[in-house]
């Protein structure tokens, strides 16, 4: 059985964030939800109305001798904007914040090491307020966003790849 580590972030509508970073080769599992509120089992109805904490979130299970959690957060700083703070795209509040979620002190270091590669790539000509914060309960959202753009090719995404 293969080792696999998980990463937990937040940067706009979980949807593009999926349909991206799956993609990667070392990626094992991606599953889009909730995280980082105080709501217990919520539900994309109260979530969406930024009254419970939560942020639309991802969680990618990886595995670490194919993909490094560094490179796992570089891709995070090319698919969206994290110089806006509550938003991406047509998004808005607190619930489409930019959050990496870490779940070790390894993760956290390397965190705060993506956040200063991402603000000296030039990229970025604001300061990046991705938040970096512990891991807390991720709750699965609902069916029906799982693989939101796999069953619905050309729905919304904010999200693209920046160089």
């Amino acid at each position: 059985m293969e080792k696999t580590e998980t990463a937990t972030l937040a940067g706009g509508c979980f949807w593009g964030m999926q349909e991206i970073l799956r993609a990667l080769p070392g990626v094992v599992k991606t599953t889009v939800g909730y995280t980082g509120g105080k709501t217990a089992n919520p539900r994309y109805e109260e979530v969406k109305t930024g009254t419970t904490g939560h942020a639309e979130s991802i969680e990618i299970v990886f595995n670490p001798a194919k993909l490094s959690y560094g490179a796992i957060l570089d891709m995070f700083f090319k698919m969206h904007d994290p110089t806006t703070p509550d938003r991406q795209g047509n998004d808005v509040g607190s619930q489409y914040r930019s959050a990496i979620f870490f779940h070790t002190d390894a993760q956290k270091l390397e965190a705060a090491a993506a956040v200063k590669r991402a603000q000296a790539s030039g990229l970025w000509k604001r300061p990046i307020t991705t938040q970096v914060v512990p891991a807390a309960k991720f709750w699965p959202a609902e069916e029906y966003h799982q693989d939101y753009l796999k069953k619905h090719p050309g729905g919304y995404t904010c999200h693209y790849i920046r160089e």
